[in-house]
């Protein structure tokens, strides 16, 4: 089943600007909700792009942690929120690390969470989370900033949650040459650069640690892929839906490697961004 461009028109925004001029709907399309919960355990960039989010967490918690203990504390799990949980396959991760809690807009997003025995979630937007300030150690937006009309609205609340000393770990697409079906069907409003998201976040009241571009991999792959489908104009459900099934394997293997190289370097470039930014005061 291919989408249909007709059912609807979407015309991406410049990344110049973090206002659009027509809202698009909060959620992603209706359809790509079952196809994220079918494929997000098993296809080769979700399983990638969670392990180079968990050597991030990895470091991260710990470092939280240390704080925790230097300043007297200690004992109690670290309180996580995954803003824009989705289907919960991120949420199962953040678990590990902490006390997790998610959000999303999606009520049917929500009930696959359930389902998965996530039942510390509500619907809400991230624009205006159903908590009360300084309640979270780690607030998580893993590919969510991008879906809202208003990116800084959205990080000022990740900021109002976080406790003092707390940080927020984000992930987004890069590169608006890049915009693909994936954007369209996921009703994403633009694709960053590094300069861009720093700047965002930084006005939204954070500190930048760091930010990097992630999958340099498979960036000149999904670079012509993408050009391929315009020239012809192919419209699949879903780019999710797109994979080479004896090689799913290799390819999450080789994008979850990039996580050793980003123990100790940066990447110029890459399809997506990771940052980690702590609250100041």
């Amino acid at each position: 089943m291919l989408y249909n461009a007709e059912y609807q028109q979407i015309r991406p925004m410049s990344t110049t600007s973090n206002t659009i001029d027509k809202p698009l709907p909060r959620e992603m399309q209706q359809h790509t909700y079952a196809i994220l919960r079918r494929v997000e355990e098993s296809h080769w960039w979700f399983v990638g792009r969670r392990r180079i989010i968990r050597s991030f967490l990895e470091r991260l918690c710990r470092d939280l942690k240390v704080a925790r203990v230097e300043q007297g504390g200690g004992g109690p799990a670290l309180n996580i929120l995954d803003v824009g949980c989705g289907t919960g396959a991120n949420l199962e991760v953040l678990s590990q690390f902490g006390e997790a809690a998610g959000v999303d807009v999606s009520g049917e997003a929500l009930s696959f969470c359930q389902e998965r025995g996530l039942t510390n979630v509500k619907q809400g937007a991230a624009e205006t989370l159903p908590y009360e300030a300084d309640s979270f150690d780690l607030v998580t937006g893993l590919d969510v900033v991008e879906h809202l009309d208003g990116d800084l609205a959205g990080l000022k609340e990740m900021r109002r949650v976080l406790r003092r000393g707390g940080y927020a770990l984000l992930f987004v697409p890069a590169f608006m040459f890049l915009w693909g079906v994936q954007d369209d069907v996921s009703n994403h409003r633009r694709r960053y650069t590094l300069k861009e998201l720093k700047r965002v976040v930084r006005e939204a009241g954070f500190e930048v640690k760091r930010a990097t571009y992630v999958n340099l991999t498979f960036f000149a792959p999904i670079l012509l892929g993408r050009l391929f489908m315009r020239a012809t104009r192919l419209r699949p459900e879903s780019e999710n839906n797109l994979t080479i099934g004896f090689l799913n394997g290799v390819l999450g293997k080789l994008l979850g490697a990039e996580s050793v190289l980003l123990r100790h370097l940066n990447f110029p470039f890459g399809v997506s961004i990771i940052c980690v930014a702590r609250r100041m005061e």
